[in-house]
């Protein structure tokens, strides 16, 4: 690392000449950050955000409807759904023109909090 004349702090931009030299050799632009593994249902978290905070209004109740009927149907939920939905009602609560609209939404998300957390305190649970 080198040091920063002017803030006084350590900069993380810099690496080694031998880093330099073996990120070349290994294709990797030295430039830029290390490329990082991301799992498939961290990759899947990330789309299903994408798309929810690309949906407007109507969207956003139309798929409030689809998760709420969808889950209906299962007895157990996986964490990846019940993820997928605080970020659905998060979305919710933050376009809820009315207040109901805006306390349902606050209240499930919360719901759907309170059951991760007992979901990942259970045997075989993730942390």
């Amino acid at each position: 690392m080198a040091h920063d004349t002017q803030s006084g702090q350590k900069s993380a931009s810099v690496i080694s000449f031998q880093d330099f030299k073996r990120l070349k050799q290994e294709g990797q632009d030295p430039r830029l950050p290390a490329r990082v593994t991301v799992s498939s249902e961290q990759e899947a978290e990330w789309a299903y955000r994408s798309k929810i905070l690309a949906m407007d209004k109507v969207e956003l109740l139309e798929e409030m409807v689809r998760y709420q009927e969808e889950r209906s149907r299962r007895t157990r939920h996986d964490p990846a759904e019940i993820i997928q939905g605080q970020h659905l009602f998060e979305a919710l609560e933050k376009a809820a023109e009315t207040q109901e609209l805006r306390a349902l939404a606050r209240s499930y998300r919360r719901h759907l909090e309170l059951e991760l957390r007992e979901h990942r305190k259970a045997p075989g649970g993730h942390n």
